[in-house]
């Protein structure tokens, strides 16, 4: 049965690839996720979408900041990230949840289910943990 809800490690892609994420722990893992979703000129399909908000989570994690559904079990091998450029990786999430937010399948999915305004609400909040202060 597959997992689905208005935040972002509530459907199997996320968590999938917080999966991925925990056997390698790897700052490349991020910058594919993120730059799939950024650079995506038009509608962002799912399969990009929810990966690349797992990882942004993943970002703002890193930044002292993890969400309130933050999987408990990722955050060690969050903490042990080695990132080579944190403005960037920074910017990068945070393009990616915007391109998310505008035109995205998940966007649509949520309008239908009538549950745009948490889904969109929980992305915002991203968006605002990744802009604030770096929190050792």
């Amino acid at each position: 049965m597959a997992a689905w809800g208005p935040y972002n490690f509530d459907n199997d892609d996320a968590t999938n690839f917080a999966g991925d994420f925990m056997n390698t722990g790897s700052e490349v893992m991020l910058l594919e996720a993120l730059v799939a979703a950024a650079e995506e000129e038009a509608h962002v399909e799912a399969e990009t979408a929810l990966p690349a908000l797992a990882a942004a989570e993943i970002v703002a994690a890193w930044r002292g900041h993890p969400g309130t559904d933050f999987l408990p079990g990722l955050l060690p091998m969050v903490q042990r990230l080695d990132i080579s450029d944190d403005e960037e990786l920074v910017e990068l999430a945070q393009q990616a949840v915007e391109a998310i937010l505008k035109d995205s399948e998940p966007r649509d999915m949520w309008t239908e289910n009538k549950q745009l305004d948490t889904w969109e609400a929980a992305q915002k909040d991203l968006l605002a943990r990744l802009d604030a202060e770096p929190n050792p």
